[in-house]
């Protein structure tokens, strides 16, 4: 037996497909795909990009454009109302690291058996189907002086005049519609984690039990690997939403008592203002903000789960070092028996 029929019968040949290109299925794939690439240019990539040439003009909706170059982004750093707003997402960004962990605890609870399990699964789901001005207008009442989170908090005991005023004091207001942002959020992340969790094979859960794995151990290494994707997806979503939270502090506070928000802030100059091009820098910082809040998740995330593997990146090793082997004993630069080598090979092609 020579290497080369070695490696012949450890990688037979793939019959070549001589099947004649049809032309018509390509003719059909590129119509359907033109169409949505068009939509997507015509209305995303190019008004961006014309943004991005708005962002280096003094201008109005209507009147001639100036040429100013970066002075519009130079008022970004040097107003004093801009940054300080950027800041507000900070509450945001801590609301979304509650909102997340609650929905995931629910999430785990919620997708193996409970009693009434649906039912609560549409409850926590229902506020999001709800219009973002209507959650704004529900909370502006729920919130106002003597209505009724006041009146809540004075049947369990506290007297009104003890209560904070929720909207106008700016040490708590910022945290009042934060609450009212996670109250909406939090059911439709905990819909997504539920779908990644009831995807899990049970068998993981039977072989852990098993080997004495308490509900902890289990939530640790096979639900947090299992739903990595859906876990760094909904952060992603959190952290971009909470950099531009717009719908609860305009329709609340319409962003008085130091409630504005960068894109309140950025609707103001734009349509109350006339500032189209400060307003247009402005959505371009804005987009860099959050470009650069997403690598560095994708950073963080990648640290945090290096030493998670399902098995795929084993297996793909392996076959890598299999056909390596194959081929260096095909081209005869390895001998068949030395070592075990042959044998090695021949494992690692039937994955042993």
């Amino acid at each position: 037996m020579t290497a080369t029929m070695v490696g012949s019968s450890l990688s037979p040949e793939v019959p070549d497909n001589k099947r004649p290109f049809d032309w018509r299925k390509g003719i059909i794939i590129v119509a359907f795909c033109a169409i949505p690439l068009t939509l997507l240019v015509v209305f995303t990539y190019l008004p961006f990009g014309q943004m991005v040439g708005f962002s280096f003009y003094r201008m109005k909706y209507i009147g001639v454009p100036h040429w100013v170059g970066l002075q519009n982004y130079r008022q970004i750093v040097t107003r004093p109302d801009i940054l300080p707003s950027l800041k507000l997402s900070l509450y945001y960004m801590a609301g979304s690291v509650l909102h997340i962990s609650l929905a995931l605890y629910l999430a785990t609870i919620l997708s193996f058996r409970v009693r009434c399990g649906n039912l609560f699964k549409g409850l926590f789901f229902f506020p999001y189907l709800i219009n973002g001005i209507a959650v704004g207008f529900i909370f502006k009442f729920f919130y106002t002086r003597g209505f009724i989170f006041d009146s809540v908090l004075q049947w369990c005991g506290f007297s009104l005049n003890s209560l904070p005023y929720w909207l106008k004091d700016q040490s708590i207001n910022n945290w009042s519609l934060v609450g009212a942002s996670v109250w909406r959020y939090m059911g439709q992340t905990m819909i997504l984690f539920i779908g990644a969790i009831m995807s899990i094979d049970q068998t993981l859960y039977e072989a852990a039990e098993i080997d004495g794995a308490n509900k902890f151990q289990q939530f640790l290494h096979i639900i947090l690997p299992s739903i990595k994707t859906i876990l760094v997806l909904n952060v992603v979503l959190s952290v971009t939403g909470a950099l531009s939270v717009f719908e609860i502090p305009f329709v609340i506070t319409t962003g008085a008592n130091g409630t504005g928000s960068y894109f309140v802030l950025m609707d103001r100059i734009a349509h109350t203002n006339q500032k189209v091009g400060l307003a247009s820098a402005m959505a371009v910082v804005l987009l860099i903000v959050i470009l650069i809040f997403a690598l560095l998740q994708q950073i963080l995330f990648k640290f945090l789960f290096r030493n998670q593997d399902d098995g795929v990146k084993a297996a793909k090793r392996r076959a890598r070092r299999a056909k390596r082997q194959r081929n260096r004993i095909a081209a005869g630069k390895a001998p068949l028996l030395t070592n075990g080598r042959r044998q090695r090979a021949y494992s690692l092609e039937r994955g042993q």
